[in-house]
């Protein structure tokens, strides 16, 4: 067994709050963006450009896919590259103005005549931004796991970090649609997406300019190799934490794209259909993502006592109980369901949300000692591969199916009325995906924490057979997990 690279030092030492914040606020890219894509973007294809749920789908599945794709060859880029300001903030720096015109092109309300046209015009802005998004969030991702070795920092960092996006979260789930109905037509998309823009390329600057790493990168970068984007499948809580990781991001994903489907054409319906605007989505999205930082000391405090996957059991069974109430809830109730369920889903939600990313510093020591080298952005490159191939293959899924229940996209040609409703049909199968993906996905994730041995105590051995074990140490600790 390659013995432990000894170009790289390590600090247990009690981060500041200045540098853990530094890093944290990098997330507001990381949450806000991806709120707006899955809550505001399919219906932005279809309502504002026009294409049909089918075509959506295919445009979120190409482009996810490029995006999978590239994550890994990102990775391993990420872990050779010796620049200044770091070996990952370097890229966040240069990174960090190319948001602007991502998010500038993605929302562009392109009104080519030919269907074909601005099928293709979104998907290469989408993949667009995608490069852009890549860019950034695995050097970020991989900077996490070298913040700090400490078992307890790390859950410490993840929680700021989160709440850092959840707040964003909250943000980009109300403000962006405030701001798109502010002007006539789909100017306002323009508006919004510069606006952000520029907000989520200051606070990356930021993480690339002061969070200074912990576990400063090897002087020497290993040689690239073919196997390497392979190898961290071989390393067991890794694969576990992929698992994981997936059913939390993908019901996540599953359950906003639909959400304000689910409010505006099913919940509100008589509203909609009469042209009345409301704010039900809004709210309910808001408090579901603030019940998550409310959530997160909460599960803090249980990660210290219990470790950390019990706390991903407990929030999913909550997850699961509270989508099943949508199948109950009849259309024009009183909002205040709405708004207590959103509370349940958002304080259930944010318990599996937090621990996958409070694992993953943990799992790559795993990596570190299985292969004798530290290679992070290898590790965030494959967990994002799998999860955006599996969550660009669900949503795909998802579109397919309430397109093909009868959910009628708009019609962009001049004079064609707003839609304003959907078919019983369509609004079944939104009704049914929402509350039946909790469920099916989550129940896989709680078997596999069941599963997962790398508690504290393990990690602790980890840590120290990293420092000084034999092999046969370092074989012994390996089985144990």
């Amino acid at each position: 067994m390659k013995k432990n690279n000894s170009d790289i030092s390590v600090s247990s030492t009690r981060l500041s709050f200045g540098r853990m914040m530094a890093f944290a606020v990098g997330d507001i890219f990381g949450g806000g963006s991806f709120n707006i894509i899955n809550f505001l973007y399919p219906g932005f294809l279809a309502l504002a450009v026009g294409l049909s749920a089918q075509l959506a789908g295919v445009v979120i599945l190409a482009a996810r896919i490029f995006d999978a794709v590239s994550d890994p060859v990102m990775g391993f880029i990420s872990d050779r590259m010796r620049i200044r300001f770091g070996t990952r903030r370097g890229v966040l720096i240069v990174s960090a103005p190319l948001i602007v015109l991502a998010m500038f092109l993605m929302f562009y309300p392109y009104k080519n005549p030919s269907t074909t046209v601005r099928f293709w015009q979104v998907l290469m802005s989408y993949i667009f931004f995608y490069a852009v998004q890549t860019s950034i969030m695995i050097p970020y991702l991989s900077l996490s796991s070298e913040m700090t070795e400490d078992y307890t920092e790390r859950a410490r960092i993840t929680s700021l970090r989160l709440g850092c996006s959840i707040f964003s979260s909250i943000v980009c789930v109300a403000v962006p649609g405030m701001i798109v109905s502010q002007f006539d037509g789909n100017t306002g998309y323009i508006a919004m997406s510069l606006i952000f823009g520029v907000v989520f390329m200051i606070f990356v600057g930021i993480t690339g300019l002061f969070a200074k790493e912990g576990i400063p990168a090897p002087k020497k970068a290993e040689p690239f190799a073919v196997k390497d984007f392979i190898r961290p499948f071989k390393v067991k809580p890794f694969r576990q934490y992929l698992y994981i990781f997936i059913c939390c991001q993908m019901t996540m994903a599953i359950m906003s794209a639909l959400f304000f489907f689910y409010v505006d054409f099913y919940f509100c319906r008589d509203m909609t259909a009469q042209g009345e605007s409301n704010i039900v989505g809004l709210l309910g999205a808001a408090l579901m993502f603030g019940m998550q930082i409310v959530a997160l000391p909460v599960y803090l405090a249980m990660i210290k006592r219990t470790g950390k996957t019990l706390v991903y059991i407990v929030g999913s069974v909550i997850w699961i109980v509270g989508a099943l109430f949508l199948f109950i809830i009849p259309a024009g109730s009183n909002p205040v369901i709405i708004y207590i369920l959103a509370a349940v889903l958002g304080f259930g939600i944010s318990g599996p949300g937090l621990i996958p990313h409070a694992v993953f510093g943990d799992v790559v020591d795993v990596g570190n000692l299985q292969f004798g080298v530290h290679t992070a952005g290898a590790f965030s490159g494959i967990a994002n591969f799998t999860n955006k191939i599996s969550q660009a293959i669900g949503l795909a899924i998802v579109m397919a199916v309430i397109g093909a229940a009868g959910f009628v996209e708009q019609d962009i040609s001049e004079g064609a009325a707003k839609v304003t409703s959907q078919p019983v049909s369509a609004q079944t199968a939104i009704i049914a995906v929402m509350a039946l993906a909790p469920l099916v996905f989550m129940s896989v994730g709680i078997f596999i924490c069941t599963r997962y041995r790398l508690n504290k105590e393990r990690h602790e051995q980890v840590l120290a057979a990293l420092k000084d074990g034999s092999d046969e140490k370092k074989a012994e600790v390996l089985k144990s997990l």
